[in-house]
């Protein structure tokens, strides 16, 4: 698959997408989010790949935010329906990925460009990450389920201040509130992302996959979060990997995983 405003590569059941639009700071705009909604189902389906990370290319910025030269002129229809699609397309798609997904922010992560970190399973970020949600600024909102997922991390106060001042943090702070969950040097970022993605890789992704539903079940509100992971746990004993892991247990042996 050819893509213009992104790059992605599997290597050891990793697949790494990479947003490339340096020269606009990374900047999510439609022609970007339908790349990545692409590559997210493509390696989603890929039965070799077991962990995606994403990242921007450069050092200056993960996803700087949205192009604003593209909706400055929306109506209020046209501005609803810009996050709804947003939304389904990349940003809610992301999240519910069976796949598990690690945000690699190596810059500037701005309102869009945070909203897809966060939409991430978990984050990593370089020490030189500057984050925030600063939508107030122009006039409008974050509109990506930035209102939604900052609480979800943060706590409601913290968030609510966030999105008021429209004020950056630094990875430091980030890793402080919650929002990241390792902060590192520019030059070890996707060595510690890759690590991370190698010991996800061992497990079963079957399993995986019933944790993120599980665990995302949890978040919504017309959902009983216990009763999903009943579930999820009740279809695990139905599984190969299920088998294979309890069998490699038993016998002392490192379990390999069939993945269905």
């Amino acid at each position: 698959m050819r893509y213009i405003n992104i790059l992605s590569q599997t290597q050891s059941g990793i697949t790494t997408i990479t947003i490339n639009r340096p020269s606009k700071l990374n900047a999510l705009n439609s022609q970007t989010i339908k790349e990545l909604h692409t590559a997210f189902e493509m390696a989603d389906s890929d039965k070799q790949t077991k962990v995606i990370i994403v990242t921007g290319s450069g050092n200056k910025a993960f996803v700087a935010g949205a192009d604003i030269s593209e909706f400055a002129d929306f109506s209020v229809t046209e501005g609803a329906q810009l996050a709804a699609q947003g939304q389904a397309l990349l940003f809610d798609f992301v999240a519910n990925l069976q796949t598990p997904v690690i945000a690699a922010v190596n810059g500037f992560a701005l309102g869009g460009g945070l909203e897809l970190a966060m939409a991430a399973h978990f984050r990593v970020a370089s020490d030189t990450a500057k984050m925030g949600l600063p939508e107030v600024s122009l006039g409008v909102i974050p509109g990506y389920g930035g209102t939604q997922r900052l609480p979800q991390l943060v706590g409601k106060g913290r968030a609510m201040e966030l999105i008021m001042t429209a004020a950056m943090i630094d990875a430091t702070k980030a890793y402080e509130y919650g929002l990241v969950n390792h902060v590192t040097t520019q030059e070890e970022l996707l060595t510690l992302a890759n690590k991370i993605a190698n010991k996800i890789a061992r497990n079963s992704s079957v399993a995986i996959a019933g944790a993120i539903n599980a665990i995302n079940a949890g978040f919504k509100d017309d959902t009983n979060g216990f009763d999903a992971e009943i579930s999820e746990f009740g279809k695990c004993f139905g599984t190969a990997d299920f088998k294979e892991g309890t069998q490699a247990f038993l016998g002392k042996r490192k379990p390999v995983f069939p993945g269905h």
